[in-house]
């Protein structure tokens, strides 16, 4: 061990480089707290990357009558979309309706329909969804987002790519969000105020020694290192669970549950820059969405996982199952031939007892153990559009052990790379091509789109493209992976590919390879935290 663990005394310990892990150290130690956060794997490696990407409410929820969530969800859309403009950015949804759409079966709503409008046969009636996208628009004082609106699809765009039985449909708002994106920028914030960041670091014991925890670690180098805290919090994900049971080893009685969600990825499937909201006939929903430019992308499933060990993957059963539900909208039928990737995920839900997967309550729940002397707060649940208020919240029950100097500062304050307007894209893209004249609108775009404002950073002092250094293929340039090395934690081509950006879309086994050769040989002199 290179310092004693006296040395290395934190306010706060963090177990998990997800959105929930990145969001609490970026709150805390902006409140003053010293903090310490450890990722087995990169950051973002496990659930948070593996999302719908989606910043919203949470339409469908609403039947399962979880208002508080969905009010604050759709609150927390605008507060996000406002401080990351760069990585999120205003979508609009597509519903087509038609009389064969379906509740699920174990919905209160369903059940209270089946009781007093039997004849309705666990249908869902056209304006009960008006309803639903009425108080969507309502629930949360939206003030940036278009409201909702009925768009006849016989004669417009939306229209086309469906099939002719489709001739109504509601169009509502929601948010993209690049969620890989959302999590390394929580970090590096947070390390920009003071937090410690550990990447490919795991915690291999955590004991109560008094008033405080020891903790040991052990890096992907086989490196231990021994910290102390005066309080852990257990943002495991997937891991929450095992984590408390082999971790800790605390005697808890809360459970997780964990749900699958697997998304396929096609070449685009449609010629507007709209999502659709697709209702099946079994009462479930997936979405299909404009994806990385030139792709589409449809889910999600809601399958039970065995085990945070087994790594989740979309099954034949699930891609079959998400070709089915697609075509039973579009006119060109979709087989497996069309599938260029498939990602998968598993949410770490609080278990409810619900009856099924899909039914589990996305809220999250925050549990403190502080039985055995220094405290430990577990995270449950949760989902992407809340990580902030999820961290808000978890910082007040922090607050009641450790003294916290500064109150909620979080609202409003832009990410790296985030300060400019919401609307402002388009100039930057345009500031962007008129100082680097070399750069095309993709290049651009896709520039602005990953770094905002930072992206000028990342061409400094370039005047033409080779400037730039090596070109690795669909615009990644090794001036972009050394900031991506030096900046963002990245340490391997699958986190640069397929986390920090999707080009893993677009280059070939071989230039992934080239990549990953080149990372390989300047990982020595390059340091793997941001600075």
């Amino acid at each position: 061990m290179t310092a004693s663990a006296q040395d290395k005394l934190t306010d706060l310990f963090i177990i998990g480089g997800g959105i929930n892990g990145c969001g609490i150290a970026r709150d805390a130690a902006g409140r003053g707290l010293s903090v310490t956060l450890a990722e087995m794997n990169d950051l973002a490696s496990a659930t948070s990357s593996a999302s719908t990407k989606l910043f919203h409410g949470g339409l469908r929820y609403l039947e399962y009558f979880e208002f508080r969530l969905v009010r604050e969800a759709l609150i927390e859309r605008e507060v996000l979309l406002k401080a990351m403009p760069h990585i999120s950015w205003p979508r609009r949804f597509v519903l087509p309706y038609h009389e064969d759409m379906r509740f699920e079966t174990d919905t209160p709503t369903s059940k209270l329909l089946n009781l007093f409008m039997p004849w309705m046969k666990g249908r869902r009636p056209a304006w009960l969804i008006r309803l639903g996208l009425f108080l969507y628009d309502n629930l949360g004082g939206r003030k940036i987002l278009p409201p909702t609106s009925t768009v006849d699809l016989r004669s417009t765009p939306e229209g086309a790519p469906l099939q002719e039985r489709f001739e109504k449909a509601f169009e509502y708002s929601d948010c993209w969000v690049e969620d890989a994106r959302l999590v390394v920028l929580n970090a590096r914030d947070a390390e920009a105020r003071g937090a410690r960041i550990l990447t490919r670091t795991e915690v291999i014991s955590a004991a109560r020694e008094g008033d405080h925890w020891r903790i040991e670690t052990r890096n992907s180098e086989n490196e231990t290192e021994v910290y102390r805290a005066r309080m852990l919090v257990n943002a495991g994900g997937p891991w929450v669970g095992d984590i408390i049971q082999t971790r800790i080893r605390l005697n808890s009685r809360e459970g997780v549950r964990l749900v699958r969600g697997s998304h396929i990825v096609t070449r685009r499937l449609y010629d507007h820059d709209k999502c659709y909201f697709f209702q099946g006939t079994d009462g479930r929903i997936i979405f299909a969405i404009p994806y990385e430019t030139d792709f589409t992308l449809i889910g999600t499933t809601d399958v039970e996982h065995s085990a945070p060990g087994r790594k989740p993957e979309c099954t034949p059963e699930e891609q079959a199952y998400l070709i089915d539900f697609a075509n039973q909208y579009f006119k060109r039928q979709l087989t497996t031939d069309d599938v260029v990737h498939t990602y998968s995920g598993v949410r770490p839900l609080y278990d409810d007892g619900a009856s099924s997967a899909t039914a589990a309550t996305r809220d999250y729940t925050l549990k403190i153990d502080a039985a055995g002397g220094a405290p430990v707060l577990n995270i449950f649940g949760g989902k992407i559009t809340t990580y902030r208020r999820l961290a808000d919240s978890a910082l007040e029950k922090i607050g009641k052990h450790l003294t916290v100097a500064k109150g909620s500062w979080t609202a409003g304050v832009p990410l790296p790379g985030g300060d400019f307007p919401v609307d402002g894209v388009e100039n930057l893209v345009q500031e962007l091509q008129e100082a680097h004249p070399f750069l095309d609108q993709f290049w651009a775009r896709r520039l602005v789109r990953a770094y905002g404002t930072e992206a000028r950073k990342v061409l400094s002092g370039a005047g033409e493209a080779r400037d730039l250094g090596r070109d690795f293929g669909a615009t990644l340039t090794e001036a972009e992976v050394i900031w991506l090395m030096q900046r963002e934690y990245a340490r391997t081509a699958e986190d640069i590919l397929w986390r920090r950006s999707k080009l893993g879309l677009r280059l070939s086994a071989k230039q992934a390879q080239t990549l990953a050769d080149w990372m390989a040989q300047r990982a020595g002199s390059t340091p793997a935290a941001a600075e």
